[in-house]
């Protein structure tokens, strides 16, 4: 039996191909967000500061990310994109964790290149705290009573829960 090798292009080439085959789902059956409760648990909700504006002029800016792994880190060490140019792995690497931004569930690198550079950094931030700390809060302390508190910086307004 002999294997057949693909490189991180032909790869690309391949999945488009059969995303091309594949007809894509009506706007009315777009999949609705998941509950907290049935969402896995190594995946986190997030909400960008700006927004992801598509080709139909829709914002988007709730999503869920995962937790990352060592597969997740080390495929982008052979994309001849990031071999290219390496401040191109951030994209790559979120586009891979990213499991759905508003209505849309298949984000790619084209969808993260296309983001607001606020958006980006706030997403590699994000990347940052639940894969090194396991968790979006942080401990703050008021500059005025003193008092120490949790918030939870993934993006929620003020006075939501």
């Amino acid at each position: 039996m002999r294997r057949r090798t693909v490189s991180g292009g032909g790869l690309e080439e391949v999945l488009d191909t059969l995303a091309a085959a594949t007809p894509a789902p009506a706007p009315s059956e777009a999949p609705a967000p998941v509950p907290a409760a049935a969402r896995r648990p190594d995946e986190f909700d997030f909400e960008l500061p700006r927004g992801y504006l598509d080709d139909e002029g829709r914002t988007h800016r709730t999503g869920t990310m995962r937790l990352a792994t060592a597969r997740d880190e080390l495929r982008p060490q052979i994309d001849l994109r990031v071999k290219e140019n390496p401040a191109y792995l951030s994209v790559v690497l979120l586009s891979q964790v990213i499991t759905r931004l508003g209505t849309i569930t298949d984000v790619h690198a084209g969808v993260v290149e296309r983001m607001y550079a606020t958006d980006v950094a706030f997403l590699q931030d994000f990347y940052r705290r639940i894969n090194s700390e396991g968790h979006t809060h942080a401990a703050v302390t008021c500059p005025l009573c003193q008092g120490s508190f949790e918030v939870d910086l993934s993006g929620e307004r003020l006075g939501e829960s």
